[in-house]
């Protein structure tokens, strides 16, 4: 009896140390499977897989009497690994022991979307924090991503977005044509637009404006996906709360 509760434990314990890691692995490149909305899926995905690995287990050690036999269980977690992360097309003629890691996955793209969505909507409030984001998110990861093409993609989307922005700046400080025309034509994403009209400027802007907003979502999604999850918000808000100190008149 002994035996069998020490291989049973045993083996719960180290298949969910097991489930948990070869989860992770499997959504690397998703997003963190223990986030706000994907932490109830993936906690009943790792529990239901320390269980039926330990219920394998205590049936090898059944059949050979010899509790580290039990340990035989502890393969199943592996199928975590082997086993694809993705929402099926047709909910209803998927698989039960898939529909789990499906919901997991529209999870983790919810927890994806909300995170950002709060940095989305910060840097929107005025159009130098859209090009001040850009440049700190970048800043912040760019020593850190080993794979080039990832790099560079994001340093496009950078280029792209401070450029913008940088012609909104023009717009608004009412520059002359000439030098508003030299600047669309140093960038790609700008080069092909005509000529505008004064009067035709404040729209300009505010198209260059919301092109910048939506390139800065697909950037954040891309360092997300990345697996830097834990970025500070840009801009930056000063305590409101201050020491009594600090708010003592001198």
């Amino acid at each position: 009896m002994l035996g069998w509760v020490v291989g049973g434990v045993g083996t719960f314990a180290v298949s969910l140390v097991l489930a948990c890691m070869f989860l992770q692995m499997r959504c690397h490149g998703v997003g963190p499977p223990f986030g706000r909305h994907a932490r109830p899926w993936a906690t009943f995905i790792v529990l239901v897989t320390a269980l039926v690995s330990t219920g394998f287990g205590l049936l090898v050690l059944a059949a050979s009497h010899q509790a580290p036999a039990a340990l035989v269980g502890v393969v199943v977690p592996g199928g975590l690994w082997l086993t694809s992360v993705s929402a099926p097309r047709d909910r209803l003629r998927a698989g039960w022991p898939t529909r789990p890691l499906s919901n997991l996955y529209d999870a983790m793209g919810e927890d994806m979307q909300a995170w950002c969505d709060t940095r989305h909507r910060a840097a929107a409030e005025e159009p130098q924090w859209i090009s001040g984001a850009a440049q700190y998110y970048y800043d912040q990861v760019k020593g850190r991503i080993k794979d080039r093409r990832a790099l560079a993609e994001l340093c496009d989307w950078r280029d792209s977005i401070v450029h913008k922005i940088g012609i909104v700046r023009l717009i608004n400080l009412d520059t002359t044509p000439a030098r508003l025309h030299d600047s669309l034509q140093q960038h790609p994403s700008t080069q092909n637009l005509r000529r505008y009209a004064d009067d035709e400027l404040p729209r300009l802007a505010r198209r260059l404006e919301s092109d910048a907003i939506n390139e800065l979502d697909l950037f954040l999604a891309a360092v997300y996906r990345l697996g830097y999850h834990k970025l500070l918000i840009y801009p930056f808000r000063p305590s409101v709360h201050r020491s009594p100190r600090a708010s003592s008149p001198t």
